[in-house]
């Protein structure tokens, strides 16, 4: 949070005036932060060298929390701790003025955008990759606990770059369609550029101010960015991380909305936004030929006819699907013709065909679904999909041709993740939370019954499984500070070893990414 101290906010310091004794007045937490936290952090709050210090990107992190890490710092990183400079009381003022909203609410303009662009001077793009092995192979370990990538390879698991990453990496990172290159998402909305056959940054650049994740074109021409802050899509050029637009999001009413999600729907050569506030779906084309797109009446279906109003057509061309509720939770088909959605207050989930632009089915999904990691197989002839429930230690197994559910698989707890493989019979589903959390189950796709519960680290956090290119080996982490990466024999479930890691959050291998394979999310 507090990277530095000016001379002058020293001598404050040293002075005393935040050491405040029993006759001076409560500390002002405002006052404070403009004079130490404001050079790192903006005196908007919005972030600078430091990441922004507002509501909506602090998360979780608050009260005792937030105060802890004013007091000791954050390991690993250079903000340093002020339990010997500032009394209990002040920092417990800051915390709190920390927890405050914004006055008013933050633009961020393309303009703004494109002053915080930086390309590194020194990269050079190279010729062909610059290690051995297979570069589809390789997959990136995102380690939260001290802002870092690793690097792995995917047959010898050595660890070829492990590269600093902006604070708070959220949301899957996301592969040119070749695989080459890395793009990478901050929840303050910085998006980084990684070439992985050079093993070097290529750039970044602040999207948003409050960002969910991000999704890049069919052609890889295109990266989108889900902002909560402001209420906007931001359209970068993958190239050179220049802006091409800044898309405002609001319901047909006016009402703005806070983009929960984007999606790459390849098929359709569309993104797909999920809004968090308005019931509406967007689609924005991402291809020349996008549309048209009816805002308003339309006179005639006919095909080759236009007599519509509000017609958009083209590059960025926006489309909007009205539903019942707000969906900020979505999962796809493989065709993308059809999108589950669901929202984190509902008991049930939706069915929206894309087509023809409407509701088609609702789901019984009740614990909250987690939809974004749900995966499908192929079992006695019909495709299924599967998806945990975050608040109940059950799997939801559904049929797509019907939309019938199939089966509740109970586990020994909520789960966060689900993934496979195609080469291979099973799922692999954790436990987040709960007194059994760190068990990972392994179901058989065809029996729908659990064969093995793992136990890897009791008492800690293990999820998130990840498969090598040819499924012969799944990833596991235990997602603690002193964390690991768990290499498992996939077929026998004996592990192989363990690669010490800082709280590994997720793995993502570039094949099972760029060729959408039915066992990881998209």
């Amino acid at each position: 949070m507090i990277r530095r101290i000016c001379s002058f906010s020293l001598a404050l310091l040293l002075a005393g005036p935040f050491l405040a004794g029993p006759t001076l007045a409560a500390p002002d937490g405002a006052a404070i932060f403009a004079d130490l936290c404001a050079p790192c952090h903006a005196p908007s709050r919005l972030g600078g060298t430091g990441p922004a210090l507002i509501p909506e990107t602090l998360g979780r992190l608050h009260g005792d929390a937030l105060e802890a890490i004013i007091a000791k710092g954050r390991p690993a990183t250079q903000m340093a701790g002020f339990a010997d400079r500032l009394a209990p009381d002040a920092i417990a003022a800051v915390a709190a003025y920390l927890a405050q909203p914004l006055a008013e609410a933050p633009v961020w303009t393309a303009e703004d955008i494109a002053a915080t662009r930086t390309l590194v001077p020194a990269y050079v793009a190279a010729p062909a990759p610059v290690f051995k092995g297979d570069p589809l192979n390789i997959t990136l370990v995102v380690e939260t606990g001290d802002h870092h990538i690793s690097v792995l390879d995917g047959d010898s698991f050595a660890v070829l770059d492990r590269f600093a990453t902006p604070f708070a990496v959220h949301g899957g990172p996301k592969f040119s369609p070749d695989g080459r290159y890395v793009f990478v998402m901050s929840r303050d909305g910085w998006v980084q550029k990684y070439d992985i056959w050079s093993l070097a940054e290529v750039g970044r650049v602040r999207a948003g101010l409050n960002s969910r994740n991000i999704a890049i074109s069919a052609d890889g021409k295109w990266l989108a960015v889900a902002n909560y802050l402001p209420a906007t899509l931001t359209i970068l050029s993958t190239a050179d991380l220049s802006v091409a637009r800044v898309m405002p999001v609001a319901a047909r009413n006016g009402t703005p909305s806070r983009v929960a999600a984007v999606y790459q729907a390849p098929q359709r050569g569309t993104f797909v936004l999920a809004l968090k506030d308005v019931p509406e779906i967007w689609e924005v084309a991402f291809t020349e030929d996008g549309g048209p797109y009816s805002e308003g009446f339309v006179h005639s279906n006919e095909n080759g006819m236009q007599e519509a109003m509000g017609v958009e057509r083209g590059l960025f061309a926006r489309r909007r699907i009205d539903v019942s509720a707000p969906l900020d939770d979505f999962f796809f088909s493989p065709n993308y013709r059809n999108l589950i959605g669901t929202n984190r207050e509902a008991e049930t989930g939706v069915v929206v065909n894309l087509d023809v632009g409407r509701e088609i089915a609702t789901l019984p999904l009740p614990g909250m679904p987690h939809l974004g990691s749900g995966i499908t197989w192929m079992r006695n002839g019909h495709r299924v999909m599967a998806a945990p429930h975050l608040t109940e230690g059950r799997i939801s197994v559904i049929d797509m041709q019907d939309w019938s559910l199939i089966k509740i698989i109970e586990t020994s707890g909520p789960g966060f993740f689900l993934r496979s493989h195609a080469s291979s019979p099973y799922v692999w589903a954790d436990v987040f939370t709960g007194p059994h959390k760190g068990e990972m189950h392994i179901i058989d796709k065809q029996t729908l019954e659990v064969v093995r519960v793992l136990k890897p680290a009791p008492g800690k956090t293990v999820a998130h499984t990840e498969f090598t290119r040819d499924g012969r080996y799944a990833l596991v982490s235990v997602w603690e500070d002193d964390g690991a990466v768990i290499v498992y024999d996939a077929a026998t479930f004996t592990e192989v070893m363990r690669l010490p890691m800082s709280k590994p959050a997720g793995k993502y291998n570039v094949w099972n990414k760029i060729s959408f394979e039915d066992g990881t999310s998209h």
